[in-house]
């Protein structure tokens, strides 16, 4: 059985060139528990010269992985996907013991997730066209080069595979700087590439914050393309600093995403799922749905289905089995969430369900009441910043064409979904939103499609072909 891990786990070490080797600062960051509210593990607070030295590893290694035939880049990748897997609990354990993600949904989404990532870019290796014939032209499509990865807490591995791993299908080396709430699983992730003999200073980890080890990693000489998912006042930060050499920069960032209920849908069966897409991960998920957008004539309806589906969310406990939501990530975000919910009452927003009060149940621990508010105009607080919580916001709409300004009124266009009876009338509305993704009735994620967003969520695209095409450059040869 899978389960947080009860000793506090200290680590000393970064990996570079293949090896974990001490870091050069003895200076700590430590990792808390958000279930328990106990420090769990500490990483090194990583330095200028760690970054360095990982950079100028991955620049001496990238020669010869880039020159690798893609088949034997595919092999690679399918064998660090193997040996993920094969740590797959003791990855699972740590996610919720630093993130606090329950252990069921960890697993699938955190873990098997990320060891499919891998295998996905091994499969679309094949479908990249490397090479074309334009006329008198032969265009190459050719490795960026070296690649820094700046990765987030809410889905630590995951992502940090949705990034390196195109980049080392692409022929790139990376070094990723994973987040320091939740870095300790980025651990298991680099004794996988040594298990899988993965050659030395193609895949490099430095530990360290945003400020410090992130800021010299985008401005290093030697990094050629920097790869960011986070907040989109980072991502402003990241692409000023790219900026200056110049470099490439693809960015994934916030959402206010908007589900879109027609007025045709089966409400009984729409709701309880879009409360319950809100609220995964508990609301830590820039593309979570959390605008819910309904007839006005059926918002009465609609909060009275939303309030049930809330009330029925159980929290607990993140290492046990089951189906509930675990903490948020911090003190500092439970904070911020329940300042959201705050400003949600005193703009006139009528609360529903939940509050800003500590769950009777939960009394230790980063907790939020799942929460749901109704009565809410696109120009609330609540409508327009993304909160990163368990907090819906109901907003009634008059007509289909009101429903498509509302969910496009937002300085964000990550995803989107759309309910209907009728699935061309879904696809009609689906076409007319402004996001990089929609979900049409349920439609199911798919790893081997482009995921990204427009607008302030960013551009550049994650996963599949188009992954791996983001760290790619075109050299035309004529002739």
């Amino acid at each position: 059985m899978t389960a947080a891990p009860r000793t506090t786990v200290n680590h000393h070490t970064i990996l570079i060139n293949g090896h974990l080797v001490p870091s050069t600062t003895h200076e700590r960051i430590d990792v808390v528990n958000p279930s328990t509210e106990d420090v769990v593990g500490s990483v090194p607070a990583g330095s200028v010269e760690d970054v360095d030295a990982a950079v100028r590893a991955a620049r001496a290694a990238l020669s010869g992985w880039a020159d690798l035939p893609p088949a034997a880049r595919a092999h690679h990748l399918t064998n660090l996907s193997r040996a993920l897997s094969e740590r797959a609990d003791e990855a699972a354990g740590l996610i919720v013991a630093e993130l606090g993600m329950p252990l069921d949904a960890t697993l699938d989404v955190q873990v098997h997730d990320a060891a499919n990532f891998l295998r996905g870019y091994a499969d679309a290796i094949t479908t990249v066209p490397w090479q074309e014939t334009i006329s008198n032209s032969t265009v190459l499509r050719e490795p960026v080069g070296v690649v820094a990865a700046i990765t987030p807490w809410n889905y630590p591995l995951y992502q940090i595979t949705a990034k390196a791993g195109a980049a080392l299908a692409a022929g790139c080396t990376v070094v990723v700087k994973p987040s320091e709430l939740a870095p300790l699983s980025s651990y298991v992730l680099a004794q996988a590439a040594i298990d899988a003999d993965l050659p030395p200073g193609v895949f490099n980890i430095v530990m360290g914050t945003g400020t410090s080890v992130g800021e010299a990693l985008v401005s290093h000489p030697l990094v050629d393309m920097v790869s960011f998912t986070g907040s989109t006042a980072a991502g402003r930060r990241v692409a000023q600093l790219a900026g200056a050499a110049p470099k490439p920069v693809s960015l994934e960032l916030g959402g206010k995403s908007a589900t879109v209920v027609l007025d045709d849908a089966d409400l009984e069966r729409v709701i309880p799922l879009a409360v319950a897409d809100c609220f995964r991960n508990s609301g830590q998920a820039c593309s979570a749905r959390t605008r819910l957008l309904v007839p006005a004539a059926h918002a009465d309806k609609v909060a009275q289905l939303a309030a049930r589906a809330a009330e029925s969310t159980q929290l607990g406990a993140p290492e046990d089995h089951g189906d509930h939501l675990g903490p948020l990530v911090s003190q500092a975000q439970r904070d911020r969430v329940r300042g959201y919910i705050r400003a949600g009452i005193a703009e006139g927003a009528r609360l529903v369900t939940g509050g800003p009060e500590q769950p009777a149940e939960t009394p230790l621990g980063y907790y939020v009441k799942p929460t749901v508010f109704d009565q809410v105009r696109n120009d609330m607080t609540m409508a327009r910043e993304e909160i990163f919580g368990p907090v819906l916001a109901i907003i009634p709409y008059q007509d289909q064409a009101h429903a498509v300004r509302i969910a496009n009124d937002s300085a964000y266009g990550l995803s989107a979904a759309v309910w209907s009876t009728d699935q061309h009338k879904a696809l009609n509305v689906a076409r007319q939103l402004d996001t990089g993704e929609v979900y049409v009735n349920g439609g199911r994620f798919n790893p081997a499609a482009p995921f990204g967003g427009a607008k302030q969520s960013g551009y550049g695209r994650e996963l599949g072909m188009h992954g791996i095409l983001e760290f790619t450059r075109l050299k035309s040869v004529h002739q």
